[in-house]
């Protein structure tokens, strides 16, 4: 009884509001797509930490009570050693052809003296990557290799291509997959084809075809590094885990203690120097659970993963002390700033720092992955190291003999030195305002501020959850409390060589894209809500694309670059009506939070050209795609068109709050006239249509939400209504479907759905599905916004801003107010 009541009180000393006790994956670091850390697992212990790509970057806990040592975060991933090393680790030469071979080109006794000599990776794009560039469909590879010992027990193939290939060693097929595996992947090699390794001359043969987009080819093999004996760890039994906004306790028992391990990722955004510190809290609370005195010490550790896109990249690391705190720093060697761009990358520029206040109880370390935890339950310490490749920086804290609650903040935080490339300036992280601010200096505030910055992000946390509570009901608040971080965490936040707020977007694992409109658009809830001024942040970009002359169309951009190179867009295709909706339509609900259309009135210009778009093509679009793009073309959309005219009354209200009357009456009345029309030819008696005179097919119109918010009084509450009634005719056990078409779904989409209905039952019959998918997912991913309703799983998507649209109904109310 004594420990039950010792975790019940340590959770209550907490402030605990959201109560969350399962997600798809639990936030331990947010701050930005490149430093932003999750645990995959209900249990902290069950998996290593992870990326949000999914990549492992460690981070481990420890607890030693009177000598026994107990596991409380983490669990030791999957380590190889290169025999045959990659381009990744080496450079190396090998034979290729872009023509098809004669049969046998897979044996050793082929004569490739007619191929071409190449230096991989085969790519498509060799300037960038370096390596020899590969741009037809198909490559055929050959690799001589020798080897000191042909003995090898845990032999794995190393690998990345782009598309689908088939693999060969000494003649013998060991691999085949048809489609691409964008990034290192490590595969068993079959106890036949280790029979035939020798000393010289094997033979590595590869065939990759490139269908389409990017190619890559890059192959070696690995072995698997073995557990080594380090001694008896238990695992600290896990009592409860908690979600709120800023932060995830954990409580455990590890023997004769209690344990409280919390991750604080302070991201107020009432406060943009305190969001953009690129800081988290790691909280370490121990008490005695039997009234007596137990010795205790702790350790964290942090992979040097965290700092490199591919863990083949060598690090530097370095143990100081700076403005009264012990400091751990690495950092990869070849620092390639702002080099790369993509979706399934990290961040290898800048550095990663542990840091605590200094003590004689603290001990900090460098050491090879290996030996980081041999390091803490071990008598003596390895030698620190101070580069390589998988390094640990590792912290040890003695408490002493603890009875009452002792607590010890560590801080982990990056320093990316330059954040995005804006149209050919690399500009430097919103905190960093000149040269005089340093990473340690962030640190210090940060340390210095530690007990006020946890009192505020308490007071918010209970703000939020019974403010979301009270709008929408339980299941929803924990949507929300759940999407919160998530959604933050997938923006970067600068400024402009023209001295604007940019809060720019990353399309997570969707294309890569950066700023992406169709991405700002379903995430503006949350900021509409918490602060405009990031709202304003995210069209910033898009409006100077346009009145800078670099951007020409009479519509709004699809996007600006793919992150973290914001150049000019990249995607293939506009999204006409889309954008030009969106952007309309966020600037009025900008005016509409701040009680002004200041903001309107400084792109006017540019929204009436958009609004004459509209005006002209989208009461009734052509074929073109929607922000749901994954669904492909469609011509005459009815949602789409419910955007044009939500987006022209807007327009309408903008110029009525700026005193042009007859502009104001000229486009209200133009959108108030296309209402029938719309209702006429959407038509299917107990709904309306997925395209206009498509009969038997449905969608949900979720662009009407703006109507209803913003009190715009354009279409009759009738149509919403009847859709309402007829969408709880479609629910699967894990929600709405997106349309007629498929039974996938885009959960921020339901819950502008949900804002429709005029009492609280049909809006949470809506939601509670959501909610059910949220807990119930198989897909161990930061929360998916693009999932299957029939048995939960996801379709495409993680960890993607989106999920502030969660935030809708609360926005309703606000702006209510």
């Amino acid at each position: 009884m004594e420990r039950t009541l010792g975790i019940a009180a340590m959770l209550l000393t907490q402030q605990l509001y959201a109560q969350q006790q399962q997600a798809p994956a639990y936030p331990l670091v947010t701050h930005d797509p490149y430093f932003s850390v999750w645990s995959a697992s209900d249990k902290l212990t069950a998996s290593p930490t992870r990326h949000w790509t999914g990549t492992e970057q460690s981070l481990t806990g420890f607890i030693k009570v009177d000598g026994v040592t107990y596991r409380v975060l983490g669990a030791r991933g999957e380590s190889y050693n290169s025999v045959v090393a990659a381009a990744d680790e080496n450079a190396y030469t090998c034979r290729y052809t872009e023509t098809a071979p004669a049969q046998g080109w897979e044996e050793n006794s082929f004569n490739d003296a007619g191929w071409s000599a190449g230096t991989a990776p085969f790519t498509d794009d060799a300037e960038r990557n370096g390596g020899t560039a590969w741009k037809s469909r198909e490559i055929w590879m050959r690799r001589t290799f020798s080897l000191k010992n042909t003995n090898l027990e845990d032999l794995f193939l190393k690998i990345y291509h782009d598309d689908g290939a088939e693999v060969y060693l000494n003649g013998e097929q060991i691999y085949f997959r048809n489609s691409v595996l964008n990034h290192m992947g490590y595969f068993a090699v079959s106890e036949s084809a280790k029979k035939k390794l020798r000393k010289e001359n094997n033979v590595l043969a590869i065939h990759v075809t490139n269908t389409g987009g990017a190619a890559w080819l890059d192959a070696g093999f690995s072995v698997k590094e073995k557990d080594t004996d380090i001694g008896k760890v238990q695992e600290g039994e896990q009592k409860g885990v908690a979600i709120d906004a800023t932060r995830t306790i954990y409580t455990f028992t590890c023997g004769k203690a209690d344990v409280s391990l919390a991750f604080t990722s302070p991201l107020l955004l009432n406060d943009l120097d305190l969001l953009s510190r690129p800081v988290t809290y790691i909280t370490y609370k121990v008490k005695s659970n039997d009234g007596a005195k137990h010795d205790v010490e702790l350790y964290f550790g942090a992979s040097s993963d965290l700092a490199v896109n591919t863990s083949a990249q060598e690090v530097t690391a370095q143990q100081y002390s700076n403005v009264g705190l012990s400091i751990l720093k690495t950092g990869t060697v070849a620092q390639p700033v702002l080099a790369k761009k993509g979706d399934d990358l990290r961040i290898d520029w800048g550095y990663l720092y542990v840091a605590v206040p200094q003590s004689p109880a603290v001990k900090q370390y460098i050491t090879k992955g290996s030996q980081a935890l041999t390091s803490f339950i071990g008598k003596s310490r390895p030698e620190t190291v101070t580069g390589g490749r998988k390094l640990v920086l590792n912290t040890v804290v003695a408490l002493g003999k603890v009875d009452k609650e002792k607590e010890q903040v560590i801080m982990l935080g990056y320093d990316d030195l330059y954040s995005i490339q804006y149209f050919g300036t690399n500009l430097m992280p919103w905190w960093k305002k000149d040269a005089s601010y340093t990473f340690e200096k962030e640190l210090q505030k940060a340390a210095s501020g530690y007990t006020s910055i946890i009192q505020r992000c308490a007071a918010f946390d209970k703000e939020l959850y019974e403010s979301t509570r009270k709008a929408g009901g339980e299941n929803y608040a924990k949507l929300c409390v759940l999407g919160y971080r998530q959604s933050i965490a997938a923006h970067k936040l600068v400024k402009s060589p023209q001295g604007e707020i940019l809060f720019l977007s990353k399309e997570n694992f969707s294309n890569g894209c950066i700023n992406t409109v169709d991405v700002t658009y379903p995430s503006a809830p949350l900021y509409l809500v918490y602060n405009p001024e990031l709202m304003k942040g995210m069209l910033n970009g898009i409006f100077y694309f346009s009145e800078s002359g670099k951007y020409t169309q009479p519509y709004a951009a699809h996007d600006l670059g793919t992150y973290p190179l914001a150049n000019g867009q990249v995607y293939g295709e506009g999204m006409p009506v889309e954008e030009s909706g969106n952007m309309i339509i966020l600037t009025a609900a900008i005016a509409r939070a701040e009680g002004n259309a200041n903001y309107a009135k400084q792109h006017w210009k540019t929204l009436t050209t958009w609004a004459e778009y509209l005006l002209k093509e989208g009461f009734d679009p052509a074929n073109q795609l929607c922000t749901d793009d994954f669904a492909g073309h469609l011509a005459r959309n009815a949602n789409l068109s419910v955007k044009a005219i939500v987006g022209l009354g807007c327009y309408a209200m903008l110029a009525e709050q700026l005193g042009d009357k007859a502009t104001a009456d000229k486009y209200r009345q133009a959108a108030k006239e296309m209402v029938p029309k719309w209702m006429q030819l959407a038509d299917d008696g107990d709904h309306y249509t997925l395209a206009f005179e498509n009969k038997g097919t449905w969608s949900q119109k979720y662009n009407l939400v703006w109507d209803k918010v913003l009190g715009l009084g354009l279409f009759p509450s009738s149509v919403y209504e009847k859709e309402i009634k007829y969408y709880l005719t479609r629910q699967e056990q894990f929600g709405l479907p997106l349309d007629s078409r498929k039974k996938y779904t885009k959960s921020d989409w339901i819950l502008w759905t949900a804002v429709l209905a005029n009492n609280r039952a049909d809006f949470s019959a809506l939601v509670d599905p959501v909610y059910k998918y949220a807990v119930e997912t198989p897909t161990r991913v930061p929360l998916s916004d693009w999932h299957e309703t029939t048995d939960g799983r996801m379709v495409g998507f993680q960890a993607r801003s989106v999920v502030g649209g969660y935030y809708m109904q609360l926005l309703g109310d606000t702006i209510k107010k």
